[in-house]
This record gives C-alpha cells, sequence and structure tokens, in this order.
C-alpha cells in the first residue's frame, strides 16, 4: 500500500464528490458562501461540520481500508481453491470477482457512489487476496529450476506496472478529472478480462497434475507444452520423489505447519519475509514524496513521484536478471541494507531540513535509492520464495498463512501509519531503520538460499535442521550421563 496522494493524484477529486453525494458541506470555513434571503452571510454550525467531516471520514476510511480487509480474509480460501479447481481454474474464476468489482467502482455515478466504491474495492480485495497467491503458486510451480526467481519477479513488475500506469492515467488532464475518474476505477476490470482469455491459453500445473491427481500422462503433456523439446526426465524424477513424500503423510493443514517441527522454521521465514516487505517503511517513502519533491523546488511533484515509479518500475526489471545471478537471500540482505543507509539519510535530511535548504535535494535523492533497493530485494522476492520453501503438500496452507501476514500488515500499516508519522515527525524513518536492522540480521541467520535448488531439496535442507534442533538437546542430556556414570 502506497501514499494515495502519490499513487491516485484523482483522490481529492473523489473526496469531493463524496461530499457532494452525503450533502456535506466543504470542511473549510473560507470556502462556504452561504447567504439567507436578505442577502446577509451566514454559516453553517460548527457542530453539524464536525458532524459532517466524521461521516466523510468514515466513509473514505472505509473505503480505503475495506481493500486490505477483503484480502485477508480471502487469503485463506487460497490453498483451498488452488486445489480444487486447479491452479488455472482457480486463476479463471477469481477473475471473475474482479470484474464486477471494477464494474461497480466505473458506475459509481450511477448509484450512490460510495456505497458502489466500497462494495467494489471489498469485492477487489477480495480477488486480489486470492490471485496474489495463486499466481505466484503457479509460477513457481512451472517454472524451471534455474529461471524460477526471475519468472517470480514478473508478479511484483506486474504490480509496479500497474501502479505506474495508474499514475499516468489519474493526471487531471487524462482520467483524474471529476468527469472521468470513474472509468479510471474501472479500468483495471479490462485487464482482468484479458487475463481471462489469454488463461484459456495456459497449461495446467504439471506438478499439480502429477502430485495432487496423479495424472501422470496429463501432467507428461502439460510440461512438454512448457519445456518444448527439452528432456523432462529430471523433473518428472523430482516431482516422483515428491509425490511419494506426500504420499507419506497426511494432508498438511495451516495448524499442522505450526505444529510440526519440520514445517515450523520454513513457515517463520515465509511469514518474516512478508513483514519484511510490509514493514520496511516503504510507504513512508511513498507518504513523505510529494513533499519533500515541493520542498526542493519542484513546480509539479506530481511529476516527480511519477519519476519515481518509474524508477520503481525500472528497477524491477532490473531484479528478474539479478535474482538468478545473485541469488534470493543475498539480494534480499542487499535491499535491507541500502533501505537502511536509506532510512538513515532520510532522517538525517528531514531534520537538518529547515536549517540547510540542500537538504530537500538530500531527502529527494534517498527517495529514489530507498525505491531502488526496495525493488531488488524485499519488494518482488516475498511474493515467490514461499512457493520455493515447501514441497506440494504443505505449499497451498503455507501461501495461504503468507498471504494473510501480508495483508493483515498491509491494513496495519494503512490504519496506523499516520498516527505515527504524527507522533515521531521526521524520526519516523528511525523507526523502520531499527526494524529493517532486525530484518538484516534474521535473513542473514535463518533465511536459506534457495537459488538452483529443487523444491525438494530446499524441504529436505529444513527437515535437517528440524531434527538437529530436536536431536542436539537429547544428545547433550545422553552425553550428561554418561559422564556421571564413568565419573560414578
Amino acid at each position: 500500500m502506497y501514499n494515495r496522494d502519490a499513487i491516485c493524484p484523482d483522490i481529492h477529486v473523489i473526496e469531493a464528490h463524496y461530499s457532494r453525494v452525503l450533502g456535506i458541506a466543504p470542511i473549510d470555513r473560507s470556502a462556504i458562501n452561504f447567504t439567507d434571503t436578505n442577502g446577509n452571510m451566514i454559516f453553517p454550525d460548527l457542530e453539524e461540520l464536525d458532524v459532517g467531516k466524521s461521516t466523510l471520514t468514515l466513509y473514505w476510511s472505509l473505503s480505503v481500508s475495506i481493500f486490505a480487509i477483503g484480502g485477508m480474509i480471502s487469503s485463506f480460501a487460497v490453498g483451498w481453491i488452488g486445489d480444487k479447481l486447479g491452479r488455472v481454474k482457480a486463476m479463471l474464476a477469481v477473475n471473475v470477482l474482479s470484474i464486477i468489482g471494477n464494474l461497480l467502482m466505473g458506475l459509481a455515478k450511477f448509484g450512490p457512489s460510495h456505497i458502489l466504491i466500497i462494495a467494489g474495492r471489498a469485492i477487489t480485495g477480495l480477488y486480489c487476496g486470492l490471485s496474489s497467491g495463486l499466481v505466484p503458486m503457479y509460477v513457481g510451480e512451472i517454472s524451471p529450476t534455474a529461471l524460477r526467481g526471475a519468472l517470480g519477479t514478473l508478479h511484483q513488475l506486474a504490480i509496479v506496472t500497474g501502479i505506474l500506469i495508474s499514475q499516468v492515467l489519474g493526471l487531471d488532464f487524462l482520467l483524474g478529472s471529476d468527469d472521468m475518474w470513474p472509468l479510471l476505477l474501472g479500468l483495471s476490470g479490462a485487464a482482468a478480462l484479458l487475463q481471462f482469455f489469454l488463461l484459456l491459453l495456459c497449461p495446467e500445473s504439471p506438478r499439480y497434475l502429477y502430485i495432487k491427481l496423479g495424472k501422470v500422462e496429463e501432467a507428461k503433456k502439460c510440461l512438454k507444452r512448457l519445456r518444448g523439446d527439452c528432456d523432462s526426465t529430471k523433473e518428472i524424477a523430482e516431482m516422483e520423489k515428491e509425490k511419494q513424500e506426500a504420499a507419506s503423510e497426511k494432508k498438511v493443514s495451516i495448524r499442522k505447519l505450526f505444529s510440526s517441527s519440520s514445517y515450523r522454521q520454513p513457515v517463520i521465514v515465509a511469514l518474516m519475509v512478508q513483514i519484511c516487505q510490509q514493514f520496511s517503511g516503504i510507504n513512508a517513502i511513498f507518504y513523505y514524496s510529494t513533499d519533500i519533491f515541493v520542498r526542493a523546488g519542484v513546480d509539479q511533484p506530481v511529476y516527480a513521484t511519477i519519476g519515481v515509479g518509474v524508477v520503481n518500475t525500472v528497477f524491477t526489471v532490473i531484479a528478474v536478471f539479478l535474482v538468478e545471478k545473485t541469488g534470493r537471500r543475498s539480494l534480499f540482505i542487499a535491499g535491507l541494507i541500502g533501505m537502511l543507509a536509506s532510512a538513515v539519510a532520510m532522517t538525517v535530511g528531514l531534520v537538518l531540513l529547515s536549517t540547510f535548504a540542500w537538504m530537500s535535494y538530500v531527502s529527494m535523492v534517498t527517495v529514489f535509492l530507498f525505491v531502488i533497493f526496495f525493488e531488488v530485494g524485499p519488494g518482488p522476492i516475498p511474493w515467490f520464495i514461499v512457493a520455493e520453501l515447501f514441497s506440494q503438500g504443505p505449499r497451498p496452507a503455507a501461501i495461504a498463512i503468507a498471504g494473510f501476514c501480508n495483508w493483515t500488515c498491509n491494513f496495519i500499516i494503512g490504519m496506523c501509519f499516520q498516527y505515527i508519522a504524527d507522533l515521531c515527525g521526521p524520526y519516523v524513518f528511525m523507526t523502520f531503520a531499527v526494524l529493517l536492522f532486525g530484518f538484516v540480521l534474521f535473513t542473514h541467520f535463518k533465511v536459506p538460499e534457495t537459488k538452483g535448488k529443487s523444491f525438494e531439496e530446499i524441504s529436505a535442507e529444513f527437515r535437517r535442521k528440524g531434527r538437529s534442533a530436536i536431536k542436539g538437546p537429547k544428545a547433550a542430556t545422553e552425553l550428561e550421563g554418561l559422564r556421571g556414570s564413568q565419573e560414578a
């Protein structure tokens, strides 16, 4: 979730429309010009204005937050719908939610706008909660091991590209005007409609067919469509081994993910990378960006903010190529360290801004650096690394709980950041610096490198660590007992 003023330039236009629909007078008394029949100036009662402001704030807050709430709720259904319908059919089915949600927002002016927008965002949130789990799951399962990270990063690339397009189209002379904003809100439905038809051309996940359904020949046909004439004997052998492992254990539930020592460590890693992404401070950067550009003397800060969106997209493209060369873990750590340094520099720049005017330029450069480091590591990697950490059996449940964690953190940041920013002022970035330092330590000691490893190899590594953790204390106790008997 990014700064709404930066991402949606038409935000104030929609708020003004809410005011008109709800019959709420402008909050600024200087903008009010009411007269009685004798031409005398009159003002609404202050209490009435406060009630109107509270009502507007309530509806607007609900319009913003309902999206993340929808994502939180639907993320739990990722595993169920993915296993029940299959990866491709599940993505086809949830696309209907996107089309309906965006259609409601696009038709907002033909009914009670605030109700239609809230309903549309809720349904779109349900869609995003499902698709943000199904897409990485599908991409991870169909990708060759050597390209799994690069193809997984494309999910984040699609997100930032969508943000950039919305920034450009949201300019007031395009679709950000009072007349055109419903079209901007409903435009995402066109992308969902296009995806609906393109998914009809996509093969089902061979791993799902082979391991979950036991359709060996159909899985081989889908694998041939994906790999062409390349030898897939090794992949078939990996799937067979994974299938045997899955057959030896019961269905993995969310509860078992936390109770089983074999899964506990990868679950903790999966949850922490989601927390890293949302609590990294990227929201704070976008929140302050427009003000920083204004102080730096930029005449049209909205264009500078779009420039940040361009950098956002360009470095996500670069991450596509870096992730398979440098590895996930090292790239993730490098991104966190860069963001940590940028957060400290941003704090210095904002604190000294009133003393040294040139500090505004330092802050402006730091905005771009922070975004760059985010997009080469903490931005794209959490979306696909969860699918890499688990074998076919526990993967759907793991992606569901990781998605819920991501959306919950998204909601918390959206609801609480404004209060933290008001409390801490420019020092808010030191809060994120402390968090980033903790994330660096956790990643260094706990997150494994998954580059070039099969799903079974990654799972086996966690199982070995789990057994070592259990055997360690037991071995120490036996050794102490042996020493005691020798002394006796």
